[in-house]
């Protein structure tokens, strides 16, 4: 396992604009281009968290897939965030891109029924892990990071990467759940959330985090203000740290039976 650079994009979003959003994001992602591995921006990056999918939902196959794909290319770096998508209904789907194209994607499960979004959305089934440089990836957003049975390292992942608009005045439980979900699972958080305020009179303190294994730290930018950072996570270090230190082979077997599991 290779050592994984990793950019965290905490920025401000235009509230229901595509086009601003990805036209900002194209010039702040710039300066990455051969810097990093992976760039990771916040849940719902071109739009805001909307309860109004009719308004700016896209096909699979339509302008933010393709920015994303002309941006992993012209990087030489993955790219994922969360958009919505229309597809059997709405969904918040993180899309997952590579350099080569390639397109692997997570809907989010929980649903936030606090902002009526199980009303909005339909809710994914699948738990996907995607692999990527020898890393093993599981994708969460938001909500998701609440509920610690779904985000369970069943030896299946060494990275959980969570993306988010988590507002600012639960800003404790958010970065308490991150340093929580690393040291619980023995494995590399990413949580990136967004900052400045939304449609609807949010306001987001960002907060975005790198976390190891042992729930420590290593990025942690200043909050309410816009920044991309970026990290590296080292392989062999977590694959000796669970080796030294084998709390995985003590936790509870479990399934989740009325899920579908499979990748798509």
């Amino acid at each position: 396992m290779q050592n994984l650079r990793i950019s965290l994009v905490q920025t401000h979003l235009d509230w229901q604009q595509p086009d601003a959003n990805r036209e900002r994001l194209t010039a702040l992602l710039a300066p990455l281009e051969g810097q990093t591995d992976l760039i990771v921006l916040p849940e719902m990056f071109t739009t805001g968290f909307t309860m109004s999918p009719n308004e700016v939902a896209e096909p699979m196959q339509g302008p933010t897939l393709a920015w994303m794909q002309a941006q992993a290319r012209l990087l030489g770096a993955a790219i994922c965030g969360s958009v919505v998508i229309e597809d059997a209904g709405y969904r918040n789907r993180l899309l997952f891109v590579t350099p080569e194209g390639e397109v692997e994607y997570y809907d989010k499960h929980h649903l936030f029924r606090m902002a009526n979004e199980h009303e909005y959305y339909a809710a994914g089934t699948r738990r996907s892990i995607i692999e990527y440089k020898g890393w093993r990836i599981l994708p969460q957003v938001c909500y998701d990071l609440r509920f610690p049975v779904w985000c369970r390292n069943r030896d299946d992942y060494d990275v959980l990467l969570c993306v988010a608009n988590w507002p600012s005045p639960r800003r404790m439980p958010w970065r308490t759940l991150l340093l929580a979900r690393a040291i619980e699972n023995q494995c590399y958080v990413v949580g990136v959330n967004r900052v400045g305020e939304d449609g609807k009179g949010l306001e987001y303190s960002g907060d975005s985090l790198l976390v190891d294994f042992k729930g420590q730290a290593l990025l942690d930018g200043p909050a309410r203000e816009p920044f991309i950072k970026t990290g590296l996570l080292n392989g062999e270090d977590l694959k000796q740290f669970r080796h030294n230190f084998p709390v995985w082979q003590d936790a509870d077997a479990f399934t989740l039976s009325d899920m579908d599991e499979t990748q798509p």
